[in-house]
């Protein structure tokens, strides 16, 4: 009981705290390959195609073609592909209403979500950089200019914004612990072996990188995937940020959380070979690490405290502290599920949302293991 006790806490924390501790350790000792970054001049700049993905947005397709037709680039080097996934209200009219002004429609044959309308897009671009862009994100006016600078570079594949939240009275939230810590992984995970997930609101692919595409899986690791495939690394990119506003209902943000998890289990489900170290190298390791031991992290805090009370009998202390440090920990986010107030506590709040995430990785695993699988999105409301 002892081994087990050890060995499911090393599978706790390895995703947290000991992942980022090996990756900082392989950025700094590994010899990695030479970057190097330069400024296309504006004769040098690559077509670009903007591909927006819309299913019944009449709302607010309006406002993200404006937005983009706003952006600061070449007029004959910037496209925008609506790629309708069969709506049923306004929105191709909409989109249509712009076609003296460049903007195309691209409407998918049937229903069958976000990334086949992706792929119906995609075949209709042949060369330069394709940028993926929800209706929900807006783009500032230098987002691309800024974005396709990474691409000067050969060895990138992919370029990841960064997302910034815009509350209902206009202001940008501030980051969280939580974001700060995750923007810091993919700046590793950017310097090692590419990014295994980037910001499905807002990124950019090379159009070679598009051309094996899966539409049942997200179109964010079909990126990443296909850039490891092809010796491409996917990278962040700080200074380029895709903003969007909360969740009208913020209890849909559960929901969400369930069906992101489950659609990124489908992919690894149907790309396995993604698993194996000996063909991906260290981008193998960053997916296991970030993705599948994350994803297992609630089953073995579950059977962390299931497990513990039985080694208390063995006369250490550190087993019965162990214990204690569980109860208080998920006393905690019991208490500020239903106390506002205590919610304010920054270390209370990062108890909560931890747990919060792991009851949803825990339920979207169940879902997952008995069947669930989500291709057909619907937008969530802003």
């Amino acid at each position: 009981m002892t081994f087990l006790f050890w060995l499911l806490l090393l599978l706790s924390v390895f995703s947290y705290f000991i992942y980022p501790l090996v990756l900082t350790l392989l950025v700094k000792f590994r010899s990695l390959p030479s970057h190097y970054r330069q400024e296309f001049t504006e004769d040098e700049l690559p077509n670009v195609t903007v591909i927006v993905t819309a299913y019944n947005e009449e709302k607010r397709i309006k406002e993200k073609i404006e937005n983009t037709l706003s952006l600061r680039y070449p007029n004959d080097k910037l496209t925008l592909l609506v790629a309708s996934d069969c709506s049923t209200d306004a929105t191709d009219e909409i989109v249509n209403s712009y076609a003296e002004r460049g903007v195309k429609l691209v409407r998918a044959q049937e229903r069958l979500g976000k990334e086949n309308a992706q792929l119906h897009a995609i075949q209709t671009v042949e060369e330069g950089i394709i940028v993926f862009s929800d209706v929900a994100t807006r783009i500032e006016e230098e987002g691309i200019l800024k974005l396709v600078q990474y691409f000067s570079d050969p060895q990138v594949g992919a370029i990841s914004s960064e997302d910034r939240f815009v509350s209902k009275d206009g202001t940008v939230a501030g980051e969280g612990a939580y974001v700060r810590y995750e923007m810091w992984l993919r700046k590793q995970e950017s310097l090692l072996a590419g990014l295994v997930g980037l910001s499905g609101s807002f990124f950019a692919a090379r159009v070679e990188v598009c051309a094996d595409w899966d539409i049942h899986s997200p179109s964010d690791f079909n990126t990443a995937l296909n850039c490891a495939k092809s010796d491409y690394k996917a990278v962040t990119a700080p200074d380029v940020l895709g903003f969007y506003t909360d969740l009208a209902d913020p209890s849909k943000e559960y929901a969400r959380k369930i069906r992101t998890v489950i659609r990124g289990m489908t992919a690894l489900e149907r790309h396995p070979e993604i698993l194996n170290p000996f063909k991906f190298g260290a981008f193998s390791f960053q997916v296991i690490s970030h993705k599948l031991l994350r994803w297992t992290v609630p089953w073995t805090l579950l059977a962390l405290f299931v497990v513990t009370p039985f080694c208390m009998g063995h006369g250490e202390s550190i087993y019965t502290l162990a214990y204690i440090a569980q109860v208080v920990f998920y006393g905690v986010a019991l208490f500020a599920h239903w106390s506002p107030t205590l919610r304010e506590n920054s270390i209370a709040k990062i108890i909560y949302f931890f747990v919060q995430v792991n009851v949803a990785l825990l339920d979207a695993g169940i879902q997952f293991i008995s069947g669930k699988r989500m291709t057909v999105w619907q937008p969530s409301a802003r």
